[in-house]
């Protein structure tokens, strides 16, 4: 089968063998492209690229498939906490484990999530990155009666707006850097931001997103950081600990209430198809990879979300 393979630095396509092993194959239909895949691949991974995967199993089913598989045994999977599984940061698609940009793609049952009737396949990689911001929302408490800010304009950004929305929050800012961003942004409901907020959502990924999150959150306020912040990142403790703001991770997206995260996104993204219109891009096919890792890298240039259709 066709693949895209990280290899000193740069993306190569290639022929391997179809995936052997456990799990239940999956015919890809889409992968998104990350800012994490970028970061892969500039520390040297040599792994298949991917870990936005939507597809089709052999029966016809549409699914997408969680990246985070965790053991499957442990009492934070028993409890549907599987982003808190001890395996979730050393199993990594597409750094550590093989990704899913190629054809074909063998997961784990439990990692499957049927797409609802309206959601297309060939969108449906805006899944993955989505329930890591509905999972960021949810862990902020975001809701009815409570303001959001979301700091990074990017496609977490923006989904973690529409997703802010999607729980019930009537008021939702965006800070973003481009224009096209904010235009963005506005389609979804977004505001700027003109005074303090219950929650914000740290999405950029930067210490200067942090810096501008304090100065957003009210007093007793929360902040939720989305991505992992490098060991030098200077924090703003004092601003932090003179409004007493509370500092809540969130990693990934699980189960919870009965409930999936991913199931959760999968139908806000079947309700709302202009979602993945606007934030959709760029698509590419799977030979014209290296162009569309070029495109996903230059985000001033209008770029959203680059996926390539193997």
């Amino acid at each position: 089968m066709r693949a895209v393979r990280n290899a000193a630095g740069h993306v190569e396509v290639v022929d391997v063998d179809d995936p052997a092993g456990d799990g239940v194959l999956v015919k890809v239909t889409a992968v998104g492209i990350c800012a994490s895949d970028l970061l892969y691949l500039a520390r040297g991974s040599e792994q298949i690229a991917g870990h936005e995967i939507a597809g089709v199993l052999e029966d016809g089913t549409p699914v997408a498939v969680e990246a985070i598989f965790g053991c499957g045994t442990c009492d934070q999977c028993a409890q549907g906490k599987y982003n808190l599984c001890e395996l979730c940061g050393v199993e990594i698609l597409g750094m550590t484990k093989p990704g899913g940009m190629a054809e074909y793609f063998r997961a784990p049952q439990r990692a499957l999530v049927p797409l609802p009737a309206g959601l297309d396949p060939a969108d449906a990689c805006l899944v993955e990155p989505g329930s890591v911001a509905w999972h960021g929302c949810r862990v902020g408490g975001a809701g009815p009666d409570v303001r959001v800010a979301v700091v990074g304009g990017g496609g977490i950004g923006q989904l973690a707006v529409a997703a802010a929305r999607a729980l019930g929050a009537a008021d939702v800012a965006l800070e973003a850097r481009h224009d096209h961003q904010r235009m963005v942004g506005e389609q979804f409901g977004a505001t700027t931001p003109t005074a303090l907020y219950d929650v914000v959502i740290e999405a950029a990924g930067s210490e200067s997103g942090l810096h501008r999150a304090m100065e957003l959150v009210r007093p007793e306020g929360t902040i939720v950081t989305i991505g992992l912040h490098p060991p030098d990142t200077v924090w703003p403790h004092r601003q932090q600990f003179l409004k007493e703001v509370r500092i809540a991770p969130a990693i990934g997206y699980c189960g919870h209430d009965q409930q999936r995260e991913f199931a959760e996104v999968a139908g806000m993204l079947a309700a709302k198809p202009e979602i993945a219109r606007a934030l959709i891009t760029h698509r590419f096919g799977i030979d014209d990879a290296v162009a569309a890792f070029a495109a996903a890298g230059v985000r001033a240039a209008g770029t959203l979300r680059v996926v390539v259709h193997p």
